[in-house]
């Protein structure tokens, strides 16, 4: 069980000991120095613990290594009911109750096979006491580590100020330590980007005044716009969106193009800075040696293939054993699964199209003038409410699904368990909340036609074309909602519930016992009253965030705004989650872990789409292309190399094209003819392509216009792709994942950890050998 316990303390001379304290005292401050601006998330003076009422947290900056029963006399043991802490030794019960055979026969093997048949209905470590006291922590100090954590930490009146990692690792493990010291860390450096969006979204407040774009849209009053739908949706002027061309205007600007190329960057920079603060607290916290081979198997995977062994290569022990075939078999069967959910999504959004393009003649005819005539933007938004409906109600069945797939797969290890799983879940969970995203982004308004010729979804329903100032509007509208609506009910899962749950826990031992009782119950009753944890750990936490990272850079150019409202919520969440495991939740069973484990590789492959995501949301759902073709070809200051807003006069006409109304088919003709507009039936009818006029040679085909936007398009996503890529890999390369001093240390420690090993085998060897001369024996063989 060696792998189960804590790294302990090497013994060592007094000389060295003092000389390698100084060193690292040294060090430590250089490397604090250097991740100050970073650490946390903000620039505030950091939390101090009172050290003094908890002597016991300031540990000794001695050598460590795994505790092994043969070279205990190599370790520093003051007092052996102590040696181990208490978190160490909830994992050494866990482990052997895990594993104690309970009954003769098949599978009657461990803790979890009685829990899961009922015959214990929970199994828990205890909370440290109570996390309140009737006495101040300053004047009194703390009466545990749990009213300490909750009054530096989880406490809401110290939103502002740093996390204390040391002491939320010593009491609920490394494993959830490290979890808030990524969330601290993507809080921290959610700061520059919410504040390079902020100041894009307010560029585009102050030019509004100033765009050419929005003030011929405005100024429109003769352009006559052909109808959105079939029959019912009426001839409007292009002047009507004027407020929509505005609000466009705030989130497709010049600054764009500069924003997706810094979040690029800055995704980036946040994971390969990351890596460098992992390392230091993997240090700090002695686990860069701690590998994930001393892992132990899962008991169901013992259970399972019991019967199967073979010798393990590197500790030439036997051990269950998997038959390939049969590990390959469930694999497929797993991956089919997967492929059938991804489908059940897509079916989903289809639902959504559909939905989308029936309601807008329906609410194009309704009764009230203010929803008929934003017709298209109620379809928008009821389509988004119902698309966050059925994504939170398909996420019950992923997890059901997921759980199933991952079990069938036997993995051997309880990390593989944890990796499997993760990677369904996040797979099926991505796919259901930016799939509708993905269609409004690169799909909606994309193939519908042109007027007379439109494309029909079962030859029936006429696609849903974009708004006559663009799509960027709906794509704003899906992720402002979905990001707002997930986050909200995200929080009130969290917390609203368990509050609730324990609420009315507390109330019916109230009926039952009576108020005198309530502080007479044991620690274990208390704690057995609270909430467990996730089944699946900081599963739900790292993918809500991991989620959230997603929103946050794969269409950050439509939304600038969504690292604000990201680190707005993270501030919160921080102290949410803190609250939670301190006083919500029973205490968890402290595991060690010396990464984020699989999470890394997800972030790695967002940050990947999210420069592949934004360069077609520039190139295709934004106007910024063809915005830029018009101003350099056919502008009036085409071959001049200017590109201002007087270059831009004549651009919205320009990108209309004519109809001719007689030309409408007969189930898309409106009911209205346009005599509102001039008195008499409307003759012509304007639409954002970029088409010939109805009596050219070749009516409503492609202009020339047409494929010089499509070059350019497409010449832009390369150039922008590869840039993008060629910086993120220079920055990779220019940032070492260690940092110089914290590797000089390490090769510093490991060559003293080698000297004294020497010295103290020859000592032992020159003591051995002084005994036996005294005892009258010699060795002339004997080594020195």
């Amino acid at each position: 069980m060696g792998f189960l316990l804590d790294w302990l303390h090497f013994c060592c001379s007094s000389r060295r000991k003092i000389y390698y304290l100084h060193r690292r005292y040294k060090f430590m401050n250089r490397i604090e120095k250097q991740i100050s601006r970073f650490r946390g998330w903000l620039p505030r003076k950091p939390m101090k613990l009172d050290k003094k009422t908890l002597p016991d947290l300031e540990e000794n900056d001695c050598y460590t290594a795994p505790f092994s029963q043969q070279r205990i006399h190599h370790f520093i043991i003051h007092n052996k009911d102590t040696f181990f802490n208490n978190a160490t030794r909830s994992r050494i019960v866990h482990h052997i109750l895990q594993r104690v055979k309970y009954e003769e026969g098949k599978n009657k093997i461990g803790l979890n096979r009685l829990l899961s048949n009922g015959s214990y209905e929970a199994a828990f470590p205890l909370h440290e006491g109570s996390y309140r006291s009737k006495n101040s922590i300053k004047t009194h100090g703390a009466e545990n580590h749990r009213h300490l954590l909750y009054e530096c930490w989880a406490s809401w009146g110290v939103w502002y100020k740093y996390q204390p990692l040391d002491l939320v690792r010593r009491y609920f493990g490394e494993k959830i330590g490290l979890y808030f010291a990524w969330l601290g860390w993507y809080t921290g450096m959610l700061f520059p980007a919410a504040f390079i969006g902020l100041f894009v979204f307010l560029y585009g407040v102050t030019t509004l005044n100033h765009c050419q774009v929005s003030k011929e849209v405005c100024q429109a009053t003769d352009i006559i716009m052909c109808p959105i739908c079939d029959k019912y949706c009426p001839f409007m002027r292009l002047s009507d969106s004027c407020i929509y061309a505005k609000v466009t205007h705030l989130f497709d600007n010049g600054a764009t193009v500069f924003f997706a190329v810094f979040m690029a960057v800055w995704a980036t920079v946040f994971l390969e800075f990351w890596k460098r603060r992992r390392a230091v607290i993997a240090y700090d916290w002695d686990l860069i040696d701690w590998e994930e081979e001393e892992e132990e198997i899962r008991p169901q995977f013992e259970a399972k293939y019991s019967k199967k062994e073979r010798m393990n290569p590197i500790s030439g022990k036997p051990e269950p054993y998997q038959a390939f075939a049969d590990k390959c078999s469930r694999l497929i069967v797993s991956a089919s699964g997967i492929f059938f959910m991804i489908c059940v999504v897509i079916a989903a959004v289809f639902g959504i199209v559909i939905y989308r393009v029936v309601t807008v003649s329906t609410f194009a005819a309704f009764k009230w003038a203010l929803i008929r005539n934003n017709s298209q933007v109620a379809t928008t938004g009821t389509a988004v409410c119902i698309n966050f409906c059925i994504i939170m109600l398909l996420n019950v069945l992923y997890e059901k699904v997921a759980l199933f797939l991952t079990n069938l797969e036997q993995p051997r290890t309880e990390s593989e368990w944890e990796n499997s799983f993760t990677l369904k879940m996040f797979l099926f969970q991505f796919v259901n909340l930016n799939s509708s995203t993905f269609y409004i982004a690169f799909f909606l308004g994309r193939f519908t036609g042109h007027p007379g010729a439109y494309l029909r979804l079962i030859n029936r329903w006429r696609l849903e074309e974009c708004h006559p100032s663009g799509c960027l509007i709906d794509l704003c509208m899906q992720m402002g909602i979905i990001m707002v609506l997930k986050q909200t009910w995200n929080n009130f899962m969290e917390l609203g519930y368990p509050l609730i749950q324990n609420w009315w826990t507390r109330r019916k031992l109230r009926q039952e016992y009576g108020t005198q009782r309530k502080t007479n119950f044991p620690q274990w009753e208390k704690d057995y009253n609270l909430q467990p944890m996730n089944a699946y750990g900081l599963f739900d936490e790292y993918l809500e965030m991991i989620l959230q990272f997603g929103f946050t850079t794969i269409f950050v150019a439509a939304f600038p705004l969504a690292p604000l409202l990201a680190l707005l919520n993270n501030i919160i969440e921080i102290r949410l989650d803190a609250y939670k495991f301190v006083t919500q939740w029973r205490r968890p069973l402290a595991s060690r872990a010396k990464d984020i484990g699989i999470w890394y590789g997800i972030l790695e492959g967002i940050g990947i789409l999210s420069v592949i995501t934004n360069a077609f949301v520039i190139a295709v759902t934004s106007d910024f292309i063809p915005r830029l073709v018009y101003a350099y070809k056919y502008g009036p200051c085409a071959g001049q190399g200017e590109a201002g807003q007087k270059c831009m006069v004549g651009y919205v006409n320009a990108s209309l094209s004519v109809f001719l109304v007689s030309d409408f088919e007969n189930r898309s003709e409106p009911t209205s003819n346009g005599s509102e507009f001039s008195g008499s039936p409307l003759k012509y009818c304007r639409y954002r392509d970029y088409r010939d006029p109805p009596h050219s040679p070749v009516p409503y085909g492609y202009t020339l216009q047409f494929w010089h936007v499509l070059a350019a398009r497409l010449a832009f996503i390369i150039v922008f792709e590869h840039l993008v890529f060629c910086i993120k890999h220079l920055i990779s390369y220019l940032i070492p994942d260690l940092p110089k001093d914290l590797r000089d240390r390490m090769r510093r420690e490991k060559y003293l950890i080698q000297e004294m090993m020497y010295e103290a085998e020859l000592e032992r060897l020159q003591k051995e050998r002084k005994e036996r001369k005294k005892n009258g024996k010699s060795y002339h063989n004997e080594w020195p």
